[in-house]
Parts: C-alpha cells; structure tokens; sequence
C-alpha cells in the first residue's frame, strides 16, 4: 500500500491531444482538499473545521473552474485563502447537517463576500430541506441562510457599513446566498450541477436532514460522506458505517470520511458518551467500506480524537495520544489497501486524466 499524506497524484488515463491528434490539451483534474480537519466543537492546536473544498478544471487553471465547498467548519476562509482561493469564487457551498462545527464558518465567508462581491453572483447554499427531529425541533438550512447577518445588522455594523458604501446589498450576506433545497432520500438524487461536473445526495443518519454528497466530474469522483453512520444506533449491528453511503460511494475514485478511532469506544474507559461513538464511523469499518467500494483513496476527517492530542474535549485518550500510524493501522485492519490519508488542515488528493 502507498501511504501519502499530503498529496497524491493519479494519472487515470491520457486526454493530452485533441480531435486533430496533433494539437494538445490541457489534462482534466479534480482536487479534493481537506479545509478543516477537526473533530467536533472543541478545538485542537489551531485545526479548522469540518470542510472540504472540491475543485474541477484543467492543468491550465490548476483545477480552479469550478470551486465547490462541503461545510464550512470554523476557520475555512483562512484555509481558502492559503490555497489563493478568494471565497468570491466558490461556485457553491453544500452542507452535510446543521452542526455548528460544519456551518460557523459560513457568516464569515459570505460577511467577506457581502463586502467585496456585493456585486453578485449569489452563491448557491445547498443542503437538504427541513428536517423536524423526533424532539419536534427543526433543523433548518433555510432559516440559517435567512439570518445569517442579523449579529451584524443587531450590532449596527451593517448601517455603519452601508454608510459608508451604498453600492453593498441593503440585506447584508442573506442577500448573495441562493438556498438550494432538496429532499435528501435513500437513493442518490443530482442536487446540482455545472457542466461536466454533477454532484448527487443521499439521506444519511447522525442528525435528521444529515446528507452525504458525491462529486463527479470527467477526471474522477468524490464522496464526501459528513458525519454519517450506521442506521442501526448501536450494536449489535455488522458494521458502523452507512449503508447509504456505501451505496453512494459505489465506482467512487476518493472517500472522504468523518472518523472515530476505537479507542475512544466504551470498552476503552475514555468516558466518552456511547450514543455519540455509535453515531460515528470507525477507521476500522471505513477501511472495510472503502475496500467493499473500489475506491482508491480514503481520506479519513473530522478525527475524533485528533493526533496528538491528550483529549478529546473533556475526555482523556486511553494509552495516550494517537498518532497518523494509530489511525493508519486501524484502517489496514480491515484489508483496505488503497491509499491511506490521515487528515491534517490542507492534505489534498488530485486526480489527472
């Protein structure tokens, strides 16, 4: 097995001529780089949140023409901009559930935008429909994008601004967002797309409303699985991961996957609270999903706990901190023997054809 942990390169076939056979092209390629890495609210030496920036193009635009982002963890308009990405140009946002740790960062991405693109075009916020949870409350992306300025209009900030350049959308950043509602179902359904590059959904358990995404463009394809796991709660059941998302990922070049290391389980005496470790899906088992789908690549996210870290949040590592071979060694476990990437802020996989 090839372990890289930053970049990977994979030369999927050669498009390099075109119809004339003598004049050349520039190779198609996808980017999948992880923006945020960190696992749940708390916060570990400076990692970001949940997000992972998906880009489509050619060898000439460095794989810019299309800029989509899949939750917004805190943090992910630093991380852009390490990658030149200017948040004006993400062609559309998607998020997986409504957890603060995949959607704070948004305020921030569209207050810059709002400052510097009020302009347009809108971006487009995509993500599943309401959903009502079995406590009667209400997830909702909608009412999210809705009032996603009030702390500056409250504070005073947005007249202060507005004063001072009227050429800025009198609503604030809900003005630049296009919500783009769909009903997240067992099977995949297209939720949007721009040329050559279709991105599909399916429902997913950890929170209602929960959806994992799938990427394809002509250079490969990516599954961005969120949070989810096992529609069974809690064992015994065959395996944590989603079957949904198995479903999904199915042909996929790259998984990248929300990750709960074992031992942080209840048999390991960390105290962290089972229903949250059932909800997750472990390097072990996503290995094993990874394997039963052909992909390529797994890159592992969101890790509970991160590497180095004495805990997770409030709650000690049994045996002390893990580290990138802990969690490379939980996946080859289960026989995967594709590439391995355990998350750090910015690792990217690029596929070429």
């Amino acid at each position: 097995m090839k372990h890289i942990a930053f970049v990977t390169t994979l030369f999927a076939g050669c498009a390099l001529f075109g119809m004339s056979g003598t004049e050349a092209q520039a190779a198609a390629c996808m980017k999948v780089t992880l923006t945020g890495t960190q696992g749940g609210p708390p916060v570990f030496n400076g990692q970001a949140g949940a997000g992972t920036l998906v880009q489509f193009g050619d060898e000439e635009n460095k794989c810019s023409a299309v800029n989509l982002q899949f939750d917004t963890g805190r943090g992910t308009t630093q991380q852009l901009s390490k990658l030149s990405l200017p948040v004006g140009k993400l062609n559309a946002i998607f998020l997986t559930h409504i957890h603060s740790d995949h959607t704070e960062g948004l305020a921030d991405m569209m207050q810059l935008r709002w400052h510097f693109n009020s302009g347009g075009p809108k971006v487009d916020l995509v993500c599943s429909e309401d959903a009502k949870s079995p406590l009667g409350h209400i997830l909702s992306c909608g009412k999210l994008a809705t009032h996603i300025g009030d702390a500056f209009i409250q504070s005073g900030e947005m007249a202060q601004r507005l004063a001072e350049n009227k050429k800025r959308l009198p609503g604030g950043p809900a003005d630049l967002i296009n919500v783009v509602n769909f009903s997240a179902k067992g099977e995949p359904v297209e939720v949007w797309s721009s040329g050559d590059v279709k991105v599909s959904a399916i429902n997913s358990r950890h929170v209602p409303g929960h959806a994992s995404y799938r990427v394809d463009t002509p250079a490969g394809s990516v599954v961005i699985g969120g949070d989810a796991g096992n529609d069974t709660p809690k064992p015994p059941r065959d395996t944590s991961t989603s079957a949904q998302v198995e479903k999904l990922a199915m042909g996929a070049d790259i998984v990248v996957h929300s990750t709960i290391h074992p031992a942080m389980g209840p048999d390991k005496d960390s105290g962290f609270p089972p229903p949250i470790y059932f909800r997750q899906s472990t390097a072990t088992d996503l290995g094993a999903m990874a394997k039963r789908t052909g992909a390529s690549h797994l890159m592992l996210t969101h890790l509970i706990p991160p590497m180095g870290a004495l805990r997770q949040g409030p709650y000690p590592i049994p045996g002390g901190p893990l580290t990138e071979a802990s969690y490379t060694q939980s996946v080859t476990d289960s026989g995967y023997e594709g590439n391995v990437v355990v998350g750090t802020d910015l690792a990217s996989v690029t596929l070429t054809k």
